[in-house]
């Protein structure tokens, strides 16, 4: 029906397949150019591809003689024989020269193509150069695309296959044809389909191309006669973005290749570099101490969470508890102690303590002992590492034993633990645990091994010191002593309270240079021999003089020359205070000097010249007396309470001051002071202290008496002894004593000369002494039947507590004690 006017128009719908087309098309590839000639042999129409494909504008171009416009002199009379050809109605295609904008000649492929009814002609010219580069590169890609054993695919905008090769298809086992038009989750698993979907938008987007993106998945099409899918291939996949002229984008190339065996190679070679990593860290991480606690807590450190989730490491209670016996090899009797546990899984069970199977795990620091049948006693018992069967515990997925191995002695063993999600432990992963057990294995028993000599040493140090605080007379005593805070070897230092007699007690304190167990038994040996020389009632310099000596004999007596003998060397100070008296004579070998804190005056350090340490020799000491009075406070001390690396001496020694002056007035309590305000500003050493506190004689302790050298004396000298015991209701004792001054004083009167001294002491014991100016020492002997004397000093060893005698400047004293 005809179209009425004025009706509104409706579009008509174009034919399938034709449109108006994007922009950016072949042409844009290949310079085509038409132009038409008329009957009379000369250019009738030049259009504008043809003013830019020849350079030559179209009011030049029309009605211009193409043969002598555009080919050269030489050829116009065979341009002219071809051109009467075209127009006489023949068709022709061939090449022919020409010269571009530039000026350069160049060859373009020309198509004439007659109108018969006019005589006229349309010709297309192409240039050829470009033609041939294009159908190079299309043949390039089909070879390279249809040949090539690496994979290659193409997706258009709508990110949608339009072609692969062969060696793409086969590698994820389907034909070309059915992978047309396909999207990547059609090829690909979910998740990798992700990953290539957004990698495809980044680079059609025009970003830069993405490299060596990892896909993976079966060959679906590839299946084993059991009809299992075969194994996971792994692809490295780049991608470059497709552009047409003027940058449109076209679509995305792909390039893929499998990498399979070189992923598993990547996978082998990164899990060695990691185990070497770990085993790098286990070397310079653990043992750093000698700590066994701290050293299981370094292991653990290492393997959790870069090896395991769950880690515990049990060892003997032997092991902990210095006992130098064999350890157990039968798990049945021995018992383990869990001394650390690690672990990134919560509420584990295994960990926190709970019945597992019916045995009862053991929390941190808790005991336990394996069933002889399970894992852990199979792995005890031969030493051996033991992959058990997954057990009940819902959050871990395989468990791996290994035992703590070092010298051929079990220690205990370490368990390891992966959660569900992780790999279970594979051969490799076993020998690598195998491995960081046994480094921390050696590390575990250098600690077990210094912790037993550290332990002895200690025992050593303590029995040589004195038990609980030891009496004085008129003296309170003090002592502390502290091992330092860094626990290294122990050291040498020491001090001693002995009693001697006529109410005099001896001070010591010393250091022995170096430590270990060496220090410790030197230390023994030297304050074993100042009891002994304390006892002979030497005075402190000559104390220390024999000190000196002893010393330098300790070293190697084997060594004639004394050339390479081991050199012992101590600091000491020995103090002598005299109750009756309240005063104390000083004699120092180079040890830090006495302190001395007096009521209302503060604390000052008493002035002794330091002579050399005992065991240089070649110097005599010196004395210093002193008087101590009612109430003060005496401090010997060694240099670990004072010393440090961070402050000089002398600062210490007076912060040391400081804290006695600021103090308690009761001595424990002070010396707890004074240990709390220095000790935590290093401790870097052992520390010795001992305090003695004067605290004077009662009224009426002493009796003092002097006679002249006549026989009458015995008689007085028991008559006022028997007086003073009578008076202070001590008649158990009258009888006794008064047998054995008669005995002193008599000995005295015949062997002695000058005044005779009788001096009688009430303190802890009673005490009685008599001086004389004699030198020569009364020596008990077994007197024979025939004898008439020599039964004396029998008698007085045997009704006596002990007695003894001493040298005085200017004669000796015989003395005997009476238990009260």
């Amino acid at each position: 029906m005809p179209e009425q006017p004025g009706a509104p128009t409706t579009p008509v719908p174009l034919p399938l397949g034709w449109g108006q087309g994007a922009s950016g098309t072949i042409y844009d590839y290949i310079r085509v150019a038409t132009f038409a000639i008329g009957p009379d042999g000369r250019i009738a129409q030049w259009s504008d591809r043809a003013a830019e494909f020849f350079g030559v504008p179209a009011a030049e171009a029309v009605g211009a003689d193409p043969i002598t416009a555009f080919i050269p002199r030489e050829l116009w009379q065979r341009g002219r024989a071809r051109l009467e050809r075209i127009l006489s109605g023949e068709e022709w295609v061939g090449t022919a020269p020409y010269r571009d904008l530039s000026g350069a000649e160049s060859l373009a492929e020309v198509y004439a193509m007659p109108a018969s009814a006019d005589g006229s002609a349309t010709c297309l010219a192409v240039d050829l150069g470009r033609l041939r580069a294009i159908e190079t590169d299309l043949a390039a890609s089909e070879a390279v695309i249809g040949q090539t054993p690496t994979g290659f695919f193409l997706f258009d905008t709508d990110l949608k296959l339009q072609r692969v090769n062969a060696a793409f298809a086969a590698g994820v086992g389907r034909s070309p044809a059915a992978l047309q038009g396909l999207a990547p989750g059609d090829v690909f698993r979910p998740s990798d389909a992700d990953r290539l979907l957004l990698a495809l938008r980044k680079v059609l987007t025009g970003q830069e191309p993405v490299l060596d993106l990892r896909l993976s998945g079966p060959v679906r099409a590839a299946r084993t006669t059991a009809g299992r899918d075969e194994d996971q291939r792994t692809w490295a996949v780049s991608l470059y973005r497709l552009t047409a002229a003027g940058g449109r984008p076209i679509g995305v190339a792909g390039q893929v290749q499998d990498v399979t065996s070189r992923h598993i190679a990547e996978r082998e070679a990164a899990g060695v570099r990691r185990s070497l990593a770990l085993l790098n860290e286990a070397s310079t991480h653990i043992g750093s101490t000698l700590d066994l606690e701290t050293t299981a807590k370094e292991l653990l450190d290492v393997i959790v969470p870069q090896f395991c989730d769950v880690a515990t490491v049990d060892l003997y209670t032997a092991l902990l508890t210095g006992d130098s016996a064999p350890l157990s090899a039968n798990p049945e009797s021995g018992e383990l102690r869990r001394v650390a546990v690690s672990s990134v899984v919560g509420n584990a069970p295994s960990v926190l303590g709970s019945e597992r199977g019916g045995v009862r795990v053991a929390e941190a620091g808790g005991t336990l002992c394996y069933p002889p049948r399970s894992p852990h006693a199979r792995a005890l018992r031969t030493g051996r590492s033991v992959v058990p069967q997954p057990g009940p515990d819902p959050l871990l997925r395989s468990t791996l034993v290994v035992p703590l191995v070092a010298r051929d002695q079990v220690l205990g063993l370490v368990q390891l633990s992966r959660a569900i999600g992780s790999e279970p432990f594979d051969a490799r992963e076993v020998a690598i645990a195998e491995e960081l057990v046994a480094r921390a294995a050696v590390c575990v028993d250098n600690a077990r091994l210094y912790r037993r000599e550290h332990e002895r040493a200690l025992i050593l140090q303590r029995s040589l010191l004195p038990p609980g605080n030891p009496a004085a007379s008129g003296l309170e005593i003090a002592r502390r002593y502290l091992p330092s805070n860094n626990n290294t070897e122990v050291g040498g230092d020491w001090f001693d309270v002995i009693p001697l007699p006529g109410s005099r007690t001896a001070l010591v304190i010393g250091d022995v240079m170096g430590r270990g167990l060496r220090a410790a038994v030197a230390m023994g040996q030297l304050r074993t021999a100042v009891r002994t020389l304390a006892m002979l009632d030497l005075d402190p310099e000559e104390v220390l003089s024999a000190l000196d000596e002893i010393a330098r004999g300790l070293g190697n007596d084997e060594d004639p020359d004394r050339s390479n003998a081991e050199v012992y060397l101590a600091t000491c100070v020995y103090a002598v205070y005299d109750a009756v008296k309240q005063r104390c004579t000083f004699a120092n070998a180079g040890h830090l000097p006495p302190v001395l804190l007096t009521p209302g005056q503060g604390a000052r350090t008493i002035t002794v010249p330091p002579g050399l340490p005992l065991g240089v020799g070649g110097e005599p000491f010196e004395e210093v007396t002193v008087d101590l009075p009612e109430g003060a406070v005496l401090a010997l001390y060694t240099d670990g309470l004072v010393e440090s690396r961070k402050h000089q001496l002398d600062e210490g020694i007076d912060a040391f001051r400081a804290a006695l002056a600021a103090g308690s007035e009761q001595i424990e309590e002070l010396c707890d002071q004074v240990l709390d305000e220095l000790n935590p500003h290093h401790g870097e050493d052992d520390i010795a202290l001992l305090m003695a506190k004067v605290k004077g004689l009662p009224k009426g302790s002493v009796g003092d008496w002097r006679f002249p050298s006549e026989p009458t004396s015995v008689a007085k000298a028991r008559e006022a002894a028997c007086g003073w015991l009578l008076e202070r209701g001590l008649d158990e004792l009258v009888d006794t004593s008064e047998l054995l001054v008669s005995e002193l004083v008599t000995n005295a009167l015949r062997h002695g000369r000058g005044e005779i001294r009788l001096r009688l002491l009430r303190d802890k014991t009673m005490v009685c002494e008599v001086w004389d100016d004699a030198y020569a020492q009364p020596r008990q002997r077994r007197a024979q039947e025939t004898d008439e004397g020599g039964r004396g000093l029998q008698l007085v060893s045997l009704l006596a507590e002990r007695w003894g005698s001493r040298r005085t400047p200017k004669g000796k004293i015989v003395w005997f004690e009476l238990a009260l």
